[in-house]
């Protein structure tokens, strides 16, 4: 008996370990691959062309084999550019068990992607015809080849182009990497011999559930349905539900009661259990499929609804990539780049221009991002009718039950066969409208990249509901966050507009294992990322962050009289504002020899008010008695999930104010003037300074016998007159130099009178070696030409800086947001935005709201500056430009000089627009207001 039952444990365990159980009435999953990027299965390989070609090798699956060093790398756009398109083919081999129990079931193989052209063999035989598409699951029944308790044999055929031309024009020749390979996963779908093939499901936000089962099993006489939350507890049961049975499948219909819907802000999923029973009521087959309550509708020039709510996405394009795996993701990846996109304050991504992994609409749905899913093509359609609805039965089958998706995008800029449009709805119980990404179809208008002063504005489509499926193509430096101000204050207006999506998520430079594993963007062509390669934070990341904040708060400065009170306009959807919270802290920053870290004076929660979404109002924050001696106050706001919304800052003290207390006059120690060789030299303390006895300029500066590179300043930016005196005055606690420029005009009175300005600068020198700079220009009111000061500065000597001020990343006149006013540190880099090897933030560039800053120098020991003058930019030396920027995306005039302070700075265009077409933020002329005030630059050195 004992021995019986040993037997009868290891039996049962057996059982246990190969994952079969003896009543097994759901779907099991065996994989023969990995399931991502970062876990994979070797399989033998064999490639035709190129690296390691010629010879059989193992290759981990899933993977694009020329990220695995074979093969050849293309672009898809290089058949534009004359190059070789390389057409190599992969075999693999793979073995693998079955056990003897899946005689009784049926096993189909399933692969969720191959590029591109597949022929799937199973122990020598051909398990279905050769599948083509690069992006879309396909699946085999091999219940009839496979050998049950033996070894079997997987053989695998890619091509990594197509043997069908529509398919490579529609999907290969495109503005993307395109690769070879078994690029997602493979398993083994195990289901019983009675089961379904799959289930369609529509649940609408008032809780009526509908669902199709489709099916061949002629047992299957009803269904029934159970409702479970995430946890697994039995929300609700539908013994009521209409059931319905036609040719293929059964329906049927219910209401469920006391259901939260689904939106990105509050993505709240269910599980429905759905049963295949036969006529005596005994389980078939059973399914769970995860899904959410929400009902989308596209009203006729009225806009884009979700349970009832209109709808502005603030949304990107996104690619299915990683720079070391190719279009080879993993779970993990897809949940850290719908984090990054929520933490962005998204709540929409479109899939450019494919359908994505499963994860990551899963990851979409749990998360919570609208979508947009694509089927793809790129400018050119599949004018293989036949072929293009096969992909997208595949493509809406695979997709169908996914909350987040809102529409179907039939291919991408004028990649649209028409005759393939009402081919989603014949597969989609919800029946989502479809859109044509980049022009104007039925309801909607998705012109791509409009000039600003043009978008939406179009007659014939003004009735239109308008959202670009692209704008602002971020290239480098340029466009995402620069312009996007100016923008979404039209989007967000106008009636009509529904909001738009970015250019695009990520850089899509590949690692390229045939050029020394550098990584290649192919140019400006995949070099558009709002983040790197490895999600590296460009400036406009943070940009997009406080634009798109759902707490919108009127910009506003703090003054003496400041009242405590700010406007502030609820943008969620589907939030009221005082579901979230916010903490006001008013703080002290250390000077320029301390750390960057900060003192708090107070700190207090903000009582937000009651608003419902898209309603506007007030709210005050608490002043301490002595809420004016803080240098700045913070506004942290934090969502329902108690993720960080943004932290908005606001100098509290000027600039002046701030400096005074660090800068230490002293009448102690000698100073000294001599006057030789055309110099005026001047010995103060430890310091020498040389200047030009003819223009007042510094032209050395030394401390202890050390040079210290700051010369050749201050050179005035916007001055219009030559120079017309330089005096000296000396006194025993310091010494002025003023140079006086030509009096000037400066407007003509409406009675003919005129009166004269004049533009000046004056040093003081005083005998602890402290260097005052007081500058005054005068100028016209609007002005195109930079307006302040400059110097030169050895970039070889800069080791890096820590200033007071706004950053840590750089500004353009068209991206102004997103920074923070604190003590920062950045060490030098020469980055190029957008080009290996994308280190951020970028050192050089113009920084806004300098109090001070402490410049590190390498073989010297730099200096302090402190600028006491409010508003005004820093320069730090020239950034590098890229050498391909299209048609706007680099600024190429700089001041003169290395180190300037200046009143204005350039805008930044995007790929395919300079700076003056996006926006009025873009112009090139600043207006300075009337002339009755000079221009004054105010600054003290201390070396």
């Amino acid at each position: 008996m004992k021995n019986v039952l040993s037997l009868a444990i290891l039996l049962l365990l057996s059982v246990f370990n190969s994952g079969i159980l003896f009543a097994q009435k759901t779907t099991e999953i065996q994989y023969l691959s990995g399931t991502g990027k970062d876990d994979t299965v070797e399989w033998d390989f064999f490639c035709s062309d190129g690296m390691q070609s010629g010879k059989w090798s193992k290759i981990p699956v899933p993977s694009c084999w020329e990220l695995q060093g074979f093969g050849n790398y293309n672009y898809g756009r290089d058949y534009k550019d004359g190059k070789q398109y390389y057409d190599e083919h992969g075999l693999y081999k793979h073995t693998f068990q079955v056990p003897s129990q899946w005689k009784t079931k049926k096993v189909k193989i399933v692969f969720e992607g191959v590029m591109t052209d597949c022929e799937v063999n199973i122990n020598g035989k051909l398990a279905g015809e050769i599948h083509q598409g690069a992006f879309y699951e396909f699946k085999y029944d091999i219940s009839k080849l496979l050998k049950y308790g033996e070894e079997n044999l997987l053989e695998v055929k890619v091509n990594k182009m197509s043997a069908n031309a529509s398919i490579n024009s529609a999907e290969r020749n495109a503005d993307f990497w395109i690769f070879g390979g078994i690029y997602r996963p493979v398993y083994l779908e195990v289901l019983p011999q009675q089961f379904m093939e799959r289930v369609a499901i529509d649940a609408q936000a008032n809780g009526t559930v509908t669902a199709d089962v489709y099916t061949n099993s002629k047992k299957a006489t009803s269904i029934v349905a159970k409702l479970f939350d995430l946890k697994g507890k039995l929300v609700q049961e539908f013994p009521e539900a209409e059931v319905e049975k036609h040719e293929g499948k059964l329906s049927f219909k219910a209401k469920a009661t006391n259901i939260k819907t689904w939106n990105p802000e509050k993505p709240n999923l269910y599980q429905l259990q759905i049963s295949l029973l036969d006529k005596k009521g005994k389980e078939l087959h059973t399914v769970s499929e995860r899904i959410g309550f929400r009902t989308v509708e596209i009203r006729e020039s009225d806009g884009i609804y979700v349970n009832g709510q209109p709808i502005k996405f603030k949304g990107v394009n996104r690619h299915s990539f990683h720079p070391k795996s190719g279009r080879t993701t993993s779970k993990e990846l897809s949940i850290e780049h719908v984090k990054m996109m929520k933490d962005m304050n998204m709540n929409a991504v479109r899939m450019s221009h494919y359908p994505p992994d499963t994860h990551f609409l899963e990851a979409c749905d749990s998360l919570g991002l609208f979508v947009l899913d694509e089927l793809c093509t790129w400018h050119v359609p599949y004018l293989d009718t036949k072929v293009g609805k096969k992909l997208i039965k595949e493509l809406v089958t695979r997709d169908v039950n996914h909350p987040s998706i809102l529409m179907w995008d039939n291919g991408n800029e004028s990649g649209w066969n028409t005759e393939l449009d009402d081919e989603f709805a014949k597969w989609d119980i919800q029946k989502r409208e479809v859109i044509h990404p980049w022009n104007v179809f039925k309801k909607t208008n998705t012109m791509h990249y409009p000039d600003y002063y043009k978008f939406a504005f179009d007659s014939p489509s003004k009735d239109k509901i308008y959202f670009p499926t692209e704008f602002l193509h971020g290239l480098y430096d340029g466009g995402h966050g620069a312009g996007l101000d100016d923008y979404w204050k039209q989007m967000w207006n106008m009636p009509l507009a529904a909001g738009g999506f970015l250019w695009d998520f990520a850089d899509e430079g590949v690692v390229r294992m045939d050029k020394g594993g550098i990584i290649d963007t192919d140019g400006n062509h995949g070099a558009d990322g709002i983040v790197g390669p490895y999600g590296e934070k460009e400036a406009s990341y943070f940009t997009i962050k406080e634009i798109w904040s759902p707490i919108y708060i009127a910009d506003r400065y703090i003054r003496e009289d400041f009242s405590g009170t700010f406007k502030v306009e609820n943008r969620y959807h589907f939030t009221d504002l005082d579901e979230c919270s916010m903490t006001a802290k008013w703080v002290n920053f250390n000077g320029p020899e301390g750390g960057t870290d900060f003192g708090m004076m107070s700190e207090s929660n903000v009582e937000l008010p009651k608003l419902a979404p898209l309603e506007k109002g007030t709210f005050s924050i608490d002043k301490p008695t002595n809420w004016k001696s803080a240098d700045a106050l913070f506004l942290k706001a934090t969502d329902i999930h108690g993720k960080e919304i943004f932290t908005w800052s606001y100098p509290v003290k000027m600039a002046k104010q701030v400096n005074t207390d660090k800068i230490k006059y002293s009448k102690k120690g000698s100073i000294t003037t001599t006057t030789s060789n055309n110099f005026i030299i001047i010995n103060a303390d430890e310091n020498q300074f040389k200047f030009s006895a003819k223009t007042g300029v510094l032209k050395e500066v030394t401390k202890k016998g050390k040079l210290i590179p700051i010369k050749e300043g201050p050179i005035l930016l916007g001055n219009k007159t030559e120079l017309e005196d330089v005096k000296i005055k000396s006194s025993d606690d310091k010494v002025e130099i003023t140079a006086w420029f030509k009096k000037r005009k400066k407007y003509h009175d409406w009675d003919g009178n005129h009166e004269m300005t004049q533009d000046f600068f004056k040093w003081t020198i005083h005998p602890n070696g402290i260097l005052d700079l007081h500058v005054e220009i005068r100028n016209q009111k609007i002005v195109e030409e930079y307006i302040g000061i400059s110097f030169s500065f050895t970039e070889e000597e800069v080791k890096g800086m820590k200033w007071l001020g706004d950053g840590p990343y750089r500004v353009w006149s068209n991206r102004m947001k997103g920074t923070q006013f604190k003590v920062w540190e950045n060490d030098y880099n020469n980055t190029i935005t957008g080009q290996p090897g994308f280190v951020y933030p970028e050192f050089k560039g113009f920084f806004s709201n300098l109090y001070w800053m402490k410049l590190n120098g390498k073989n010297n020991n730099g200096f302090t500056v402190y600028c006491h003058s409010d508003l005004t930019f820093l320069r730090m030396l020239t950034p590098e430009q890229p050498s391909d920027p299209g048609k706007g995306a680099a600024v190429t005039k700089f001041p003169q000089g290395d180190l300037s302070f200046v009143k204005n700075i350039p805008a930044m265009g995007t790929k395919f627009m300079p700076a003056e077409q996006s926006g009025p933020q873009g112009s090139s002329k600043k207006y300075f207001g009337n002339t009755d005030e000079p221009i004054v630059v105010e600054l003290t050195f201390q070396f």
